[in-house]
């Protein structure tokens, strides 16, 4: 079945380029031009995945984003933008986007990264339709509630966005276990690409921030010297 993508862009030329070679990729796609129109799509029905342009008219796409993210919403967002400083993209990601693409692009690219994303979308669906994905993960003080994707810390309830959760949950079903920043790129973000390993160091302080009492001395997410990250095994 199809997925449905929305792409919300308020360059006509841009969005009918999309459009065309969304659609000749074998997807749905709708279309509108502002970002309270792209938020307004989503109350009605929920799209299998977003394309928001970050400078839009009335809502930019980091709002558009945030705003989701504060409904619960889990769709994948890829971020579409001119801007291409580390800072803007940090701030894409940490708001909740799953991707971010700058101008000018390839569609080649595009449509790969909307392909890693669908199928990242997909494995998680999958995981937590099986079995087990009713059962609380524990690791000393931290509790995961896989199908409500919620985290609690010390008995609190801990806010996390999307991709930070991901990254939690991929840590906690594999307790002990080493993994590279390519290797969480891969597992987390759905693709592996040179250059963004600096956001998997940033979600894991983020993730630390949130989780560790102490996060300069951290306790549940530990670095392992020159082989990357791992979460500690459950304590007796």
């Amino acid at each position: 079945m199809s997925a449905n993508l929305l792409v919300a862009e308020d360059q006509t030329d841009i969005r009918d380029l999309l459009v065309m070679n969304l659609r000749n990729a074998g997807y749905h796609v709708d279309a509108v031009a502002d970002g309270v129109a792209a938020l307004d799509s989503q109350k009605e029905q929920e799209s299998d995945l977003l394309i928001l342009d970050l400078m839009m008219p009335g809502m930019d796409g980091l709002e558009v984003c945030k705003a989701l993210r504060a409904r619960g919403r889990s769709t994948p967002i890829l971020m579409l933008t001119a801007k291409s400083t580390e800072l803007d993209r940090v701030l894409g990601l940490e708001l909740g986007a799953d991707d971010y693409l700058t101008k000018p692009f390839s569609l080649a690219e595009l449509l790969a990264r909307v392909k890693a994303l669908l199928r990242r979308a997909d494995l998680l669906r999958a995981a937590q339709s099986n079995s087990n994905s009713g059962a609380v993960l524990r690791n000393g003080e931290l509790e995961i509630l896989p199908v409500k994707r919620l985290v609690r810390v010390r008995g609190e309830t801990i806010d996390f966005t999307a991709r930070e959760f991901d990254l939690l949950l991929h840590f906690a079903q594999h307790p002990g276990h080493v993994f590279s920043r390519n290797q969480l790129l891969h597992a987390v973000w759905g693709y592996s690409h040179d250059g963004y390993e600096h956001t998997v160091t940033t979600h894991i302080n983020r993730l630390r921030g949130k989780l560790e009492a102490d996060p300069m001395r951290p306790e549940l997410i530990l670095t392992v010297r020159g082989a990357g990250y791992k979460m500690r095994e459950e304590p007796a």
